[in-house]
């Protein structure tokens, strides 16, 4: 259970050195699963249901950058590993040569928004962050953390994004952000500095 394994899982999944794959994209998706299955000891249906798919899109500037997509399964991986499963796929991304993603306003405000209605209209979640902690956060992760519409409420506002599909509730944003990145941030700190 040494999260710098997963990592290296991760990596080297992604970077073919086992197997072949249709595609990179492929090899990506793979890297991410096994490298966040490994770290929840079996637990199957976060790193197949909850951790959905990854698609590449486009920053503000034209490069390629990763969008992971969750959903509520995730849940069932506990936060930290969750969470940990983003660190996966930016390590990824980095060795790969992915560009950060960066937010616009609106999708920072859109987090915001989709976390606190989430909790409100939805169902309540176990952690609700502050909404300077989201937006902290929702401006610095390197990758768009995303996900299908999971209920049949729509946000309040800052709909219609080019780089969100949809105006619906997405269970997977407010679990990760809410429960995950947020609450278990200094833990995840502390596992980073202590992979160096």
């Amino acid at each position: 259970l040494d999260f710098a394994v997963a990592l290296k899982i991760g990596e080297e999944i992604a970077k073919e050195k086992f197997c072949k794959f249709k595609d990179q994209k492929e090899a990506i998706d793979a890297g991410i699963r096994i490298g966040f299955a490994y770290i929840t000891v079996g637990v199957v249906s976060s790193p197949l249901e909850g951790y959905t798919h990854w698609e590449t899109k486009k920053t503000q500037n034209g490069e390629d950058y990763m969008c992971l997509y969750y959903s509520g399964p995730v849940r069932s991986a506990g936060a930290t590993n969750g969470s940990f499963s983003i660190m996966i796929a930016d390590h990824i991304r980095e060795t790969l040569g992915y560009a950060r993603y960066d937010p616009t306003e609106d999708e920072v405000k859109r987090v915001i928004s989709e976390v606190f209605g989430y909790h409100e209209r939805i169902t309540n979640l176990q952690y609700v962050p502050t909404e300077k902690e989201l937006d902290f956060i929702a401006r610095n992760i390197p990758v768009q953390i995303n996900g299908l519409p999971s209920e049949d409420k729509e946000v309040f506002n800052y709909k219609d994004l080019s780089r969100v599909e949809t105006n619906f509730f997405r269970n997977g944003v407010a679990l990760i952000y809410g429960e995950g990145i947020s609450q278990k941030a200094p833990k995840l700190l502390g596992l980073l500095n202590n992979l160096r």
